[in-house]
């Protein structure tokens, strides 16, 4: 169970309820509702494995195009939303689906887009029911998958930023929900642009003739590789194979048609091939109160590997990851579970560990490039006040 901050518990919502995970992964969704609330109490995700890692599966963790375009050109789509709505309810869970299709598009940035969208469609008459709509809408959003550290903070801080502004400061309602709606939809752009940000941050720390170490499938990490290839940069990466999904082998492929050279490893293998590697670059799912990561399971041992041969741990993670959680070892993380096919039969007695990620303190990692700029795990605290302030 997570050791939560005093911050966060104040803050929990009492009637927050468990998702259930007896219904099989094939089973239908579950029936569109007539009002937010009876949406809050539906099962959207009733999966054993968690919804995160099964979104990532069908996107098969490739980058096909310029992430932000993709996301600039989708918002072409709202003309068409007046309509929709006239037609049938409005459901956050739709609309969040529709955006997360997207496979450049990260899974906070699709909530942070459905949430402005319970915003548009709002027909609410007082800042306080549209507070309680976007309230509830959020809720949902946070149910859909209890275990994704990155949506649920997305969620948080989108309403932080939004019901900052007060009813007060305007003559009427419909100013009020403008200047909230104009809030909600800067929020989604500086969300989309972080990447960007931080590719450009991290390139003074890339140098010519560098030996990078990689894991797994990060998509923030692979604008990192990108803009270094293109700004021509002469540099190496060795990628780890990412079992059980090889989601290592996957970036290992985008990078050579990007003609950068590239090495794959067994993961096994890291110690082994550390003295070759000048730097280590992670992704990361969730980025706690200590200054810690959670990401992917590897990223504990690869970290700790580094550490014992004074090589630099970069962690890249846009702002909206952070998350108010204070986890002090492994057994604190809630299990996100993930398939394991060990290429031969498992017999029935035999436990398997499919948790999908592990929790890496900070006094292990160097620098977090953030689209907050360059920090140090220490200063991640200090950071997380002000955006939750």
């Amino acid at each position: 169970m997570w050791r939560r901050s005093a911050s966060f518990i104040l803050d929990k919502h009492d009637n927050n309820k468990p998702i259930s995970i007896t219904q099989s992964i094939d089973s239908p969704p579950p029936p569109e509702s007539s009002s937010m609330a009876e949406e809050t109490n539906q099962n959207p995700n009733p999966n054993p494995i968690s919804a995160y890692y099964q979104t990532r599966a069908a996107h098969h963790g490739i980058v096909t195009s310029d992430w932000l375009e993709q996301a600039q050109a989708a918002v072409r789509r709202y003309p068409d939303h007046d309509l929709m709505v006239s037609e049938r309810p409005f459901s956050v869970i739709e609309e969040f689906d529709s955006w997360r299709q997207q496979p450049d598009l990260a899974e906070a940035v699709a909530a942070i887009r459905a949430l402005a969208a319970v915003i548009r469609s709002s027909e609410a008459k007082t800042m306080m029911e549209l507070e309680i709509e976007l309230k509830k809408a959020s809720d949902t959003l946070k149910a859909w998958d209890t275990t994704s550290i990155s949506l649920t903070a997305g969620c948080d801080l989108f309403m932080r930023y939004v019901t900052r502004t007060s009813a007060l400061e305007f003559e009427d309602f419909n100013s009020a929900k403008s200047r909230v709606l104009g809030r909600a939809e800067k929020f989604g752009e500086i969300s989309c642009k972080a990447r960007k940000i931080i590719a450009m941050l991290s390139q003074d720390f890339i140098f010519d003739g560098c030996t990078i170490l990689v894991h797994g499938f990060s998509r923030v990490v692979f604008e990192i590789l990108k803009t270094a290839a293109q700004n021509k940069k002469l540099f190496r990466v060795l990628c780890t194979e990412g079992r059980p999904d090889k989601t290592g082998v996957l970036l290992a492929n985008e990078l050579a048609k990007l003609d950068v050279p590239v090495k794959l490893l067994i993961d096994s293998a890291v110690a082994y091939s550390m003295d070759e590697v000048d730097m280590v670059f992670v992704g990361a799912d969730g980025v706690v109160e200590s200054g810690g990561v959670i990401n992917m399971m590897g990223t504990y041992q690869i970290a700790l590997v580094a550490h014992s041969m004074n090589k630099p741990v970069y962690v890249a993670a846009e702002s909206y990851k952070f998350a108010r959680l204070y986890p002090l070892d492994q057994k604190d993380l809630e299990p996100a579970l993930r398939p394991i096919d060990f290429g031969v039969p498992v017999p029935p007695k035999v436990e398997v560990e499919r948790s999908a990620r592990d929790y890496t303190p900070p006094q292990y990692l160097t620098l977090l490039f953030t689209d907050l700029g360059v920090l140090t795990p220490s200063v991640v605290s200090d950071e997380l006040i002000q955006l939750y302030l």
